[in-house]
């Protein structure tokens, strides 16, 4: 059995913006449903919330860098929504775009390829509180998000998701509530809000082609299951 990785294998890295970020609320950032989340006590050890956290908003020539050393040549990445546009919707943040805009062109710089996931989770409060996921006003305003970061950045970015690992932001929020916004919901609630998850991947889609060039590419990230039988036989 030949166990070598074929030799156009990409190899990489991949986090998300709440994960290694730091820094939430700089620069005119707003609130998300995570950061909201992760301030009722009790819901993450040691009641510990991720403001400082990696820091990689202020350390991401370093980060960089050892990516470099460890000989990684594509980093996916998420842009945090409330960072670009603090409400969800309306006027857009400059300063939090600025930010991607110097995180792209120092991985190119350095010879590694952006990957960029649009949403990572980081749900915007105001856009929680309007109903977040149940509500297809949701999808559709991921969507108008999705459209302006690709015509900022697809001049250079050429691999876009549009959102990562849709049952974690829908059921694991909305009925298992072990992610935000830690609810625990009817089924018919549930199923709604993973049909605007879908909804918003499609939406999402069509408004980075829209405002990308041709040859930006576009596909989503997801956690299916594979079933494997205990006993393979007829």
């Amino acid at each position: 059995m030949d166990y070598r990785m074929p030799e156009h294998f990409l190899w990489g890295a991949a986090t998300a913006s709440f994960q290694v970020e730091g820094h939430l609320e700089a620069d005119g950032a707003g609130p998300s449903n995570w950061l909201d989340f992760c301030r009722k006590p009790g819901t993450v050890a040691n009641d510990d919330i991720p403001l400082v956290g990696a820091s990689q908003y202020t350390l991401y020539k370093e980060d960089v860098q050892l990516m470099k050393s460890l000989g990684i040549k594509a980093y996916r990445f998420s842009i945090a929504w409330p960072r670009v546009f603090p409400e969800g919707t309306g006027a857009p943040n400059p300063k939090g775009l600025d930010y991607y805009n110097r995180l792209v062109d120092e991985l190119l710089a350095n010879g590694i390829t952006p990957y960029v996931t649009v949403f990572h989770w980081d749900l915007p409060s105001a856009l929680e509180q309007k109903g977040g996921w149940r509500s297809k006003e949701t999808s559709r305003a991921l969507a108008d998000y999705a459209g302006y970061v690709a015509s900022k950045l697809s001049d250079r970015v050429k691999n876009f998701f549009t959102v990562n690992e849709i049952i974690c932001f829908t059921a694991s929020g909305y009925e298992a509530g072990r992610f935000a916004p830690g609810l625990k919901l009817d089924p018919k609630t549930v199923n709604q809000t993973i049909y605007n998850g879908c909804l918003a991947h499609g939406l999402a889609l069509n408004a980075i082609r829209a405002n990308s060039p041709a040859d930006v590419r576009v596909g989503l990230v997801d956690n299916p299951l594979n079933c494997v039988p205990v006993y393979e036989t007829p």
